[in-house]
């Protein structure tokens, strides 16, 4: 039989999650990173180097982001399986961002510092979302995945020709979101207007312009 947690053990769980997010190389990833051994780069001079980092911080903060949106969601989630389901697309978000962490410590690189200014506007956001309701949330969900794709897209062009293993973590990484965009939306999320989605391409600019190099 499964134990009920407390309310106790659930804040416990959630600074866990907070620490694991937050602190760098504390993420574990529960599968191996696409960029196998047999991955290799080619040779890449100090610019295309630094460039390469650049757009790797912006998907790590991305993936922190993702784990504060989702965490806010599922405290926030009027239904056991909305609650339920926002945990297991957090769980997945952890090898994202260990993949990407563990790529920055090979470009000579570190995540973003701005990173806990964006984890805590996401928790917001995520909270919100959900206090409006499940399908609010769940579209919310949608929304932000499919323009992670859109961006992880164009992070795939933009990477120098010879980071194959950089290339190698994205592509799988859009797989996996373009995957929780579509659970998201059979569970029973929102399509959002233009408007809206268009207010959240311009706040993740914000984001991307400003931890490229931060």
């Amino acid at each position: 039989m499964n134990r009920q947690l407390s309310r106790t053990d659930n804040l416990i769980h959630q600074f866990d999650t907070v620490l694991r997010t937050l602190v760098p190389h504390a993420a574990q990833a529960s599968r191996p990173s696409p960029a196998t051994p047999e991955v290799r780069d080619e040779p890449m001079d100090d610019e295309e180097r630094r460039h390469a980092a650049g757009l790797m911080r912006i998907n790590h903060t991305g993936e922190v982001c993702a784990q504060a949106l989702y965490q806010g969601q599922g405290l926030t989630a009027k239904l056991p399986e909305v609650r339920g389901q926002m945990e297991e697309a957090a769980s997945e978000e952890i090898d994202h961002l260990a993949w990407c962490d563990e790529r920055l410590r090979e470009l000579g690189d570190r995540p973003s510092l701005l990173n806990p200014l964006f984890y805590a506007a996401s928790f917001g956001i995520g909270a919100a979302a959900g206090a409006v309701g499940d399908r609010v949330s769940l579209g919310f969900v949608a929304a932000t995945e499919e323009q992670v794709g859109r961006h992880l897209e164009e992070h795939l062009v933009r990477l120098p020709a010879g980071d194959h293993r950089s290339r190698a973590v994205l592509r799988q990484m859009a797989i996996d979101e373009a995957h929780h965009a579509q659970l998201a939306l059979e569970a029973g999320g929102a399509r959002f207007p233009a408007p809206v989605k268009f207010g959240m391409k311009l706040m993740s600019k914000v984001m991307t312009g400003s931890v490229y190099r931060v």
